[in-house]
């Protein structure tokens, strides 16, 4: 199945999952490029994404398959005809056949920009640097079966810490997939553990994706 390499920016980091899907949806219908669709009572066409975004997250590395009718096409035009019809802040950045099974998806390269509205807090750089330091760092989970609490160190592979202007930076190396950490909850545990220097502001961003070799998945 044909796989597509897409980033999320900007404005269009306010649309959630499901509303992702029909964007996408539309604009293979819009761009004259028809998706298969799966069989059942209620057949849907054939897009799915990788690992499912949360709202307010950026991403440069965002993962589809999909499926098209027909015996074949131009890979490079499937890009060009999804990029003009796609909305801003959305963007293939790659189209390309036989991607690699999505069991193999291991690891998050991430960033969390922690923002204050004046100076970074005294101390701010080494405080964090120390509590991801620490053995077990408790936070709480939303899940399906509500809030639960969960021990997120060891799916913390790599943080480093450092300062930008008026942010302290987490930039992070942490498992995406059984379990995986939404990178939300690093600034959870800033809040929790060290509320002196909580900010005023966190922003999110997926920078990239690898194998448990640390190889760049696609």
């Amino acid at each position: 199945m044909p796989r597509l390499l897409f980033e999320k920016k900007g404005r269009a980091i306010w649309i959630s999952h499901l509303d992702l899907m029909r964007v996408f949806q539309r604009a293979f219908k819009r761009a004259g490029l028809p998706l298969t669709h799966t069989h059942g009572f209620n057949p849907r066409p054939s897009v799915s994404i990788a690992l499912p975004l949360s709202v307010g997250v950026e991403s440069t590395c965002e993962l589809l398959d999909f499926d098209l009718e027909g015996d074949s096409f131009d890979l490079d035009e499937v890009l060009h005809q999804l990029n003009d019809t796609l909305i801003e802040g959305i963007e293939v950045l790659k189209v390309y056949d036989s991607g690699r099974k999505l069991r193999d998806l291991t690891y998050l390269h991430c960033q969390v920009d922690l923002i204050y509205d004046n100076n970074i807090p005294d101390l701010g750089q080494e405080k964090i640097k120390n509590l991801f330091q620490e053995k077990e760092i408790i936070v709480a989970k939303k899940g399906k079966k509500g809030l639960q609490d969960q021990d997120i160190i060891p799916m913390i592979r790599e943080c480093n810490v450092h300062g930008e202007d008026n942010k302290l930076v987490l930039d992070c190396i942490v498992c995406c997939q059984n379990p995986s950490l939404n990178p939300m909850l690093l600034a959870s545990a800033v809040e929790k553990y060290l509320p002196d220097i909580k900010p005023d502001f966190a922003a999110f961003r997926r920078i990239e994706i690898f194998d448990e070799t640390m190889t760049v998945f696609r």
